[in-house]
């Protein structure tokens, strides 16, 4: 049985990911500051486990603490006896946000990203995964995007997310021979698990579901689209939704990769190759829910782009995965998981 190390564990990705491999038979070590998540998800993965039958709770173990705290990461890889393969999460993710707190970004999500690699390779685990973003295609023309489209990163998290992988392209370089790395460039992932344990927090993000889902519980509240000008049929921001849970399956088929082949160095996007508005989720959302929201527009936001669309035909070829859900799934688990966690609070 393979343990994998998951950073970020707690977040909306690595949660699901952790109840995925563990479902797949993988052991998963996660480690997470929790400060922009709630230890209260080791819980609901634990539930979920149960739910499906797997009384092992051994095979997964949970340790709080900060990427960047090097003794706390030595410990982890040594109580682990051995890690066989890393999925790096761990990051800060608002675009917004790394404006104003450009160093706090390059600190967590760079800085940190060279001490792990750096502890992976004195405890010789050379295979990881990177979370990645689609943000650094940036407002290039190619659409949709591939891998070899040209990158234009235009704002500091997506900045922190280019230089991270020109690292990981360099480690590689400078021992092909050691290491085996993908990373993986995420589109706009939404909605939450289907059996509604694991759903995006409304506590930790400002996602556009979350805030969707804030504007209905408070009936006065709007939700502000930012921008009806862009160069696009609507006016509003095109993106590539793809479902939690396809995206979370998207790193199985990546890790499967890993343990497959020899040492490579391989990038590739996950999304759904279909390009929605944000008026068009909107009125989806809205439509298979059978509820109301209140929307205006306010001026764009800094760091935006017009459109986000992946070219998914390389994960499909390579990693023999594809999206199996559609917006309507997406709108329908997500707003599930909310009506669930609003009896929490």
């Amino acid at each position: 049985m393979k343990r994998i190390l998951i950073t970020g564990g707690c977040g909306f990705i690595g949660s699901h990911t952790s109840l995925i491999l563990i479902q797949k038979g993988y052991e998963i070590v996660i480690i997470d500051s929790n400060i922009r998540s709630s230890d209260q998800v080791i819980q609901n993965i634990y539930k979920a486990m149960k739910k499906s039958n797997i009384k092992d709770f051994s095979r997964l173990k949970f340790y709080k603490g900060d990427l960047r705290d090097h003794k706390f990461l030595e410990k982890v890889f040594i109580n682990s006896q051995k890690i066989d393969a890393v999925i790096h999460f761990a990051g800060m993710k608002s675009v917004a946000e790394s404006i104003d707190f450009s160093i706090d970004y390059w600190d967590v999500n760079v800085a940190g990203t060279v001490l792990l690699l750096r502890v992976m390779n004195k405890y010789q685990c050379n295979k990881i995964i990177y979370s990645s973003s689609a943000s650094v295609y940036g407002n290039s023309v190619e659409v949709p995007f591939k891998e070899d489209s040209l990158l234009k990163p235009l704002n500091p998290y997506s900045n922190t997310k280019y230089v991270a992988e020109l690292l990981l392209n360099d480690i590689y370089l400078s021992n092909p021979n050691n290491w085996n790395i993908i990373s993986l460039r995420y589109f706009n992932p939404i909605g939450a698990n289907s059996n509604s344990f694991l759903g995006e927090d409304l506590n930790f993000s400002e996602n556009i579901f979350p805030t969707l889902f804030k504007s209905y519980r408070k009936k006065d509240t709007i939700f502000h689209v930012f921008g009806n000008d862009w160069p696009t049929p609507d006016g509003t921001c095109i993106r590539d939704y793809i479902h939690i849970d396809d995206l979370a399956q998207g790193h199985v088929a990546a890790l499967e990769k890993l343990f497959e082949e020899k040492m490579n160095l391989s990038c590739f996007n996950l999304g759904t190759g279909k390009g929605t508005s944000v008026l068009d989720l909107i009125k989806t959302f809205c439509e298979t829910n059978k509820i109301k929201i209140k929307y205006d527009f306010v001026e764009r936001r800094e760091g935006d782009v017009p459109i986000l669309v992946a070219d998914i035909s390389s994960a499909i070829q390579n990693l023999k995965w594809g999206p199996t859900k559609s917006l309507e799934d997406m709108c329908k688990d997500g707003f599930r998981w909310f009506l669930n966690f609003q009896k929490c609070l």
